[in-house]
């Protein structure tokens, strides 16, 4: 069975930088195109960045181009989500999803990924 574990959240003040990991065990990574999402209080989940197994290309949400990057280490099993120039507005808990097949601008439609990770809470201070 597929499993993913996010890592790496935490509190940090405006500006600053994080990075969230994401592990993925129970089958070949390589299959996988991993999808990261948040959810704030009160908020629906949205989607973040997503990176492809097949070229490691990745998209962004409007909202985080220029200060979020996705990358990958297939030696590790691992992608990652760079955080930089963090603001309040990015405070939530943060997801990876696991996902097979051909993806596009589809990569925000969360009933595409049939695995996901527990979350991790990140938290802007202002």
């Amino acid at each position: 069975e597929v499993q993913l574990v996010e890592s790496g959240g935490g509190l940090v003040q405006a500006g600053g930088s994080l990075r969230l990991s994401c592990t993925l065990s129970g089958d070949a990574f390589d299959d996988y195109n991993i999808g990261w999402f948040r959810q704030a209080p009160g908020k629906e989940r949205e989607g973040v960045s997503c990176i492809t197994s097949s070229d490691g290309r990745t998209y962004y949400a409007d909202s985080v181009k220029g200060r979020f990057t996705a990358s990958s280490d297939n030696a590790k099993n691992t992608v990652y989500l760079q955080m930089n120039s963090l603001k309040p507005e990015d405070t939530a808990v943060y997801y990876c999803a696991a996902e097979q097949g051909q993806i596009s601008l589809t990569w925000t439609y969360e009933e595409r990924y049939d695995y996901w990770g527990q979350g991790t809470q990140v938290t802007v201070s202002s």
